[in-house]
């Protein structure tokens, strides 16, 4: 049986906050014989105003995690809370409420948007879901700015004129707009070449640093991990294997999943 190694820093202990916990969650997929148990037994901490990765290869149930948190899937068991609220049986208006604290950022920013959409409509969308559309383009270029993306010009373009990068950094300035505590960003990256995924890891930093967001970012790239999270967690078939602060999960790993996610990435033990 795999087992699960947690490393936290005592001297960290009490200095940040969970904004959101997960405790014993379980999800299974189908039933008898064709049960599949995608994740198994996990708890975790997101701490207010910092970056914590889960990473894993594919099929890992990182992302099936995420989609729990995010409240688009129900967990089969265990608990999960919310500014110390249970969020696994909303319904109606706090369902609603939830879902525009916490924010997503998925893999494809082109399937996201609508092509005939120019990013000054697709974010007043998010204004008229706020019910705030009296709010328009100063609100609209705040976002914009926060991603990296300035210019009214911005507003005018159609997402074939953006980059890759470009129509990632709107989705995220999209989920600014509604104001969120907690941004959930699954392999937000992935679809991205190099140069252009340092941007938006950058991005994801910089609404730390300068908004105290909280994020969990999903990822199989444990180099990204390393470059952008305060917190690691490791997930091996459905089980979180390791979890505790970036450096003592990165350079000194505990469990051999650990050690081999690390050995594809050697530039990180020179």
């Amino acid at each position: 049986m795999t087992q699960s190694v947690v490393r936290d820093d005592p001297a960290l202990a009490g200095s940040h906050e969970a904004l959101f916990s997960a405790r014993e969650v379980n999800k299974t997929f189908g039933h008898g014989r064709r049960a599949v148990e995608a994740v198994k037994n996990v708890s975790f901490d997101l701490n207010k105003g910092q970056i914590t990765t889960i990473v894993g290869e594919s099929g890992s149930g990182k992302s099936t995690m995420a989609r729990m948190v995010l409240g688009l899937l129900p967990i089969t068991s265990g608990t999960m809370t919310f500014e110390d609220r249970d969020v696994t049986k909303l319904r109606g208006g706090a369902r609603t409420a939830y879902w525009r604290d916490v924010q997503a950022v998925f893999q494809d920013p082109f399937s996201a948007f609508n092509q005939f959409f120019t990013v000054r409509r697709l974010l007043s969308r998010a204004l008229r879901l706020l019910g705030d559309a009296e709010a328009g383009q100063a609100k609209m270029e705040e976002a914009l700015n926060h991603v990296g993306l300035s210019g009214p010009d911005v507003l005018d373009r159609f997402p074939h004129q953006l980059s890759g990068g470009q129509r990632q950094r709107v989705m995220i300035a999209r989920a600014l707009m509604m104001s969120p505590t907690m941004l959930v960003a699954d392999e937000a990256t992935s679809m991205l070449d190099a140069s252009l995924r340092v941007n938006v890891l950058n991005v994801l930093t910089d609404l730390r640093d300068q908004l105290g967001m909280t994020i969990l970012f999903i990822t199989h790239d444990i180099g990204q991990a390393c470059y952008l999270a305060d917190r690691v967690l490791v997930m091996e078939h459905g089980v979180m294997v390791e979890q505790g602060p970036t450096d003592k999960v990165i350079f000194d790993p505990q469990h051999e999943y650990t050690r081999r996610l690390l050995s594809d990435v050697p530039r990180l033990h020179d």
